[in-house]
């Protein structure tokens, strides 16, 4: 399969995890235990890819660093900011990581300004403010390896156990005695998130390691469209899809389309 397929695959399930979140907190408003229980499904459907394919050896401890930024923090905070906003407009904000990464490109690492990166920071922007000029929303929602060594799937199952520890250690540490009871309770709610979340993560890395980042990147920013399309047909009621959204959506995916065909 190639890296286009793959990228595309990955970005359908993430907007598919997006969708089966909203579901989830439908039975669970607990997002610290959903943050953990999304973690810990992903890591198992990468595992189990890992071991199917006997794929061993590697210098690991980039991913396992990696893990504590994301998934580690942003999958705790994608799932709060689900359970405020819904999956709709939280897949789209999230499809601003190419603004970020591209600000930090040029103010921190000195890389030049090109025309098409700051078309594309314009776009999401535009996207943003499309979001704002919403007048009618969900009542719950407010405004708030290139050079790698190691094997696909075995990066991803090591990026995302570190960031799984990490979520369970902010667990132990808030919940004390009820953090196992907590799990066991609201925990299965949030499993089929979970593994769709992480075979989004298995065909993400397989499309890394066989394609170009500028290949792979502006295609992975279309799983913000593919939340909101998912979420027109399964959660239209409560999330309250309109044209600001649809339109905010397209310009952040075009945004980031340009974004990483151009770095």
């Amino acid at each position: 399969m190639s890296g286009v397929a793959l990228a595309l695959a990955s970005a359908l399930l993430f907007g598919g995890m997006s969708v089966a979140l909203g579901f989830s907190m439908r039975r669970s408003r607990d997002a610290l235990v959903g943050a953990f229980a999304t973690a810990l499904s992903g890591f198992f459907v990468c595992a189990v890819v890992a071991l199917v394919g006997r794929e061993w050896g590697g210098e690991l401890w980039p991913f396992m660093l990696a893990g504590l930024l994301a998934p580690g923090g942003a999958q705790l905070l994608f799932v709060l900011a689900v359970r405020e906003a819904g999956p709709a407009r939280s897949s789209v904000i999230a499809g601003a990581a190419p603004l970020v990464a591209v600000t930090v490109a040029i103010v921190a690492l000195g890389e030049p300004a090109k025309l098409p990166l700051i078309a594309g920071a314009v776009l999401i922007v535009a996207g943003g403010l499309a979001l704002i000029a919403e007048r009618d929303r969900p009542e719950s929602f407010r405004m708030i390896a290139n050079d790698s060594t190691a094997a696909p799937q075995l990066a991803a199952s090591v990026t995302i156990l570190s960031g799984t520890v990490l979520i369970f250690l902010v667990l132990l540490a808030t919940r004390h005695r009820r953090v196992f009871a907590d799990i066991g309770r609201e925990g299965p709610y949030f499993i089929l998130p979970g593994l769709l979340w992480g075979a989004s993560y298995a065909f993400l890395f397989e499309a890394f390691y066989r394609s170009r980042v500028s290949v792979v990147s502006p295609l992975v920013a279309t799983e913000s469209l593919f939340a909101v399309l998912l979420a027109v047909l399964l959660l239209r009621r409560t999330e309250l899809v309109g044209r600001h959204l649809l339109l905010g959506a397209a310009l952040v995916v075009a945004g980031g389309a340009l974004i990483g065909a151009f770095r």
